[in-house]
């Protein structure tokens, strides 16, 4: 098991008693997630997974994670989905698909997984309880890599990196709706807490763009440098934050205006460069990566990933409060209301 890592030197504590619940982190170069009680720091246990595991989705009610075996290396592109029983500790069942290097998922009832496929350019639509992949649509891009789904107009928002570009499939209809290029290397995406907006990191651009959920359009654009490569917003529509790969810091946005408020930077450093490791290029950057914004808004968890740390961030007071370890190359994060011992 592993615990929480103290970085006395920078002056850090762990708060875990203002937390509840279970962050699962996905460790990609040891193909594992860590399920890490947040009271404690301490990690509860740690579950295999397929191949690459990069990204994961929660039940609503919190008891299962599902995960991507996006796959990696020799092994690329993976081909399956790895659930989790949360309370269980324990691989519930892998599925199989008939789609490659599956990548963003979501949650779109209970029991009902979308979830990007880069290789064949999909969109697809899994049953998790039966194992059925239920609907295949095209995003007609390339890199189609991470997911959103907007409840109030039963459409999905697919960010695709080489075509720096948004696909809109109407799930209604089961159809392409249209492509908004957004910008060079698009890739993160976000829903605004009321519905109505979804943020697009285009990380070759430094720029963040906001679509409309009605009119499919850019309504604003605006700078994140550098290499802006994930986004979420809490729940209270207060705050925006995007990881920023290349200058390993977090930036917090004022949700309604769009201004920036605060830059964090991670304050840790890239351990040894390794060929397995992406983003070799960012000298000592931490690359930071994966966002989990808790449900209380308080606290922030951002996954680094070429340091094996995840960095909390107290949102109240703007500023990193600790450190957990889990596995190499942490990268999805998700989260459970259960606490687990």
């Amino acid at each position: 098991m592993r615990f929480l890592l103290y970085l006395f030197c920078f002056g850090v504590i762990f708060h875990g008693a203002a937390q509840e619940g279970t962050l699962i982190v996905l460790n990609k170069s040891d193909d594992t997630a860590d399920l890490i009680n947040l009271k404690s720091g301490e990690s509860i246990a740690t579950i295999p997974t397929g191949n690459g595991p990069h990204e994961v989705a929660v039940t609503p009610d919190g008891n299962l994670a599902v995960v991507t075996n996006y796959g990696r290396g020799d092994q690329w592109p993976g081909a399956s989905l790895t659930i989790i029983d949360i309370k269980e500790k324990k691989v519930k069942k892998t599925i199989a698909l008939d789609y490659k290097a599956p990548h963003g998922i979501e949650f779109i009832s209970d029991n009902q997984v979308l979830v990007t496929c880069e290789a064949d350019k999909k969109l697809i639509q899994v049953n998790i309880e039966n194992g059925i992949i239920e609907k295949a649509i095209d995003t007609n891009q390339e890199v189609s890599h991470m997911v959103t789904y907007a409840p109030l107009s039963e459409k999905a928002f697919v960010a695709n990196i080489r075509s720096g570009s948004v696909s809109v499939i109407d799930l209604k209809t089961d159809t392409l709706e249209k492509i908004i290029p957004t910008g060079e290397g698009a890739e993160g995406v976000a829903l605004s807490s009321d519905g109505k907006h979804i943020w697009i990191t285009n990380r070759a651009e430094d720029t963040i763009s906001l679509i409309d959920y009605e009119t499919l359009e850019i309504v604003k654009s605006f700078a994140s440098e550098e290499f802006p490569i994930r986004v979420k917003t809490t729940s209270d529509g207060k705050y925006g934050l995007v990881s920023n790969a290349r200058s390993g810091d977090v930036k917090v946005f004022d949700a309604s205006t769009c201004k920036l408020i605060k830059t964090i930077p991670m304050e840790v450093t890239a351990l040894e460069k390794e060929a397995s490791r992406l983003f070799q290029d960012f000298d000592d950057s931490p690359v930071p990566v994966g966002i989990l914004i808790h449900p209380n808004n308080r606290f922030a968890f951002v996954a680094n990933t070429n340091a094996d740390l995840i960095t909390v961030i107290d949102l109240d007071e703007m500023k990193i409060t600790s450190r957990l370890t889990a596995g190499k190359e942490p990268d999805g994060l998700g989260y459970s209301p259960l606490n687990l011992n």
